[in-house]
């Protein structure tokens, strides 16, 4: 009578003594065990990164936009002149519940310019209160002042990312820079945050708003309007005073639609969660496909085994073996092989992420969950494409297997 501890040992000598085949056989399961570790911690490691960064630029922020909003996957028509003005933004202030800060800002792309450096920058007009409500505060010098915005003073702020572009390691403020061909003044380069909402702030140039109205863009309508709320719990009702206030101060009837956009900071956030989370579990999928196709591996080198061990099969059946005993031992391989194989695509999976983290730059998070899904999911497969091949040797018949050449 052969014991589970027998097997086992009978089972490990088996792969043993076919190690190069055993190792081939598991490739299929290290390579899926792997890449689900690996695709799910890149995953979750630019939801968590992307998540951080949005929520550094304020969770508790409406953003107004001109243009109606898109219903049933077309643009609903205003008749093309929907726009947002200095007064849009006033009001608010004035008449909108739970505002604490407004900032109405307007936008292009221009070209900047520093000697022989150039770069194709968003030029952001905007007010003093940007770096507040914006948590996004200069690193070296300082943000412009309410008087420089009256003034239009031709004074700017750098993103992190344009500053190391045009002055290299050296400090940018008390430079001068051009902007479409004027020259402007750097007081100060503002802290890196990284992609955040539709821009990356880094790759900004922020100047006073008067300075964009009157002496670089040449407008008065506004790209859109910053709304700070007092807290998370008012966005709602703030959201809806502000869509009161914008339809009254646009003269729009009960039954036109808004011909603005209001978006949540945190509606934006929640959906990026749920997208990112959508595409980690999509690529996790189809890395473990490789799974399935190790599985397969399993059951025909298994099979072959079977056919291989014909006569070891009836000389065991010979001196007492059972049917159950020579099921347990070939499942037991297919198990082991998928164990090890599985063990060993953790780790590969940890190593590629650590890889990525250290020379690539990308976050990775290792979840503990990912980890034992993969494991049990491996394990599963041993048994699964392990038990066609261990039947097909228990069923081998004594006196066939003994005269098999």
């Amino acid at each position: 009578m052969f014991s589970i501890v027998e097997s086992f040992y009978t089972a490990l000598a088996a792969l043993w003594a076919n190690k190069l085949r055993s190792l081939l056989t598991m490739l299929g399961i290290i390579i899926g065990v792997g890449a689900v570790i690996t695709m799910i911690g890149l995953g979750e490691g630019a939801q968590r990164s992307v998540q951080e960064r949005l929520e550094a630029m304020g969770s508790n922020l409406l953003t107004v936009n001109p243009g109606a909003a898109r219903g049933g996957g077309h643009a609903v028509r205003t008749g093309g002149t929907a726009r947002l003005y200095v007064s849009d933004a006033d009001a608010i202030l004035e008449g909108a519940q739970f505002v604490e800060a407004v900032i109405p800002e307007m936008s292009r792309n221009l070209q900047v310019q520093y000697l022989n450096r150039n770069w194709n920058a968003n030029i952001v007009g905007t007010t003093p209160l940007y770096d507040m409500v914006r948590n996004h505060p200069p690193v070296d010098g300082r943000f412009f002042t309410d008087s420089e915005n009256r003034a239009a003073a031709k004074v700017a702020v750098l993103g992190s990312a344009i500053a190391t572009e045009l002055y290299g390691r050296g400090s940018a403020v008390g430079e001068t820079i051009r902007i479409a061909g004027q020259r402007f003044q750097v007081i100060g380069v503002l802290e890196e945050k990284g992609t955040g909402g539709w821009r990356n702030p880094d790759e900004q140039v922020f100047i006073p708003l008067m300075t964009a109205q009157r002496r670089l863009l040449g407008r008065d309508h506004l790209s859109n309007i910053i709304i700070q709320v007092s807290d998370q719990e008012s966005m709602e009702i703030a959201t809806i005073d502000v869509e009161r206030v914008l339809r009254r101060e646009h003269r729009l009837r009960p039954d036109q639609d808004n011909d603005f956009r209001i978006r949540n900071q945190a509606d934006l956030i929640s959906t990026f969660q749920d997208t990112q989370r959508t595409f980690s579990f999509l690529l996790a999928g189809i890395a473990g496909v490789s799974l399935i196709v190790g599985g397969i591996g399993i059951m025909n080198i298994m099979i072959v085994s079977v056919t291989e061990r014909t006569r070891e099969i009836g000389i065991r059946k010979a001196v007492g073996a059972r049917r159950r005993d020579v099921l347990m031992q070939f499942l037991l391989e297919a198990i082991m092989l998928s164990i090890i194989g599985g063990l060993i695509g953790i780790g590969a999976g940890i190593f590629a992420s650590d890889l990525l983290a250290r020379f690539a730059g990308w976050n990775t998070v290792i979840l503990i969950e990912a980890v034992i899904l993969s494991f049990a999911f491996a394990a599963s497969i041993g048994i699964f494409f392990g038990m066609y091949p261990a039947q097909k040797a228990a069923k081998q018949n004594v006196i066939d297997s003994l005269r098999y050449e």
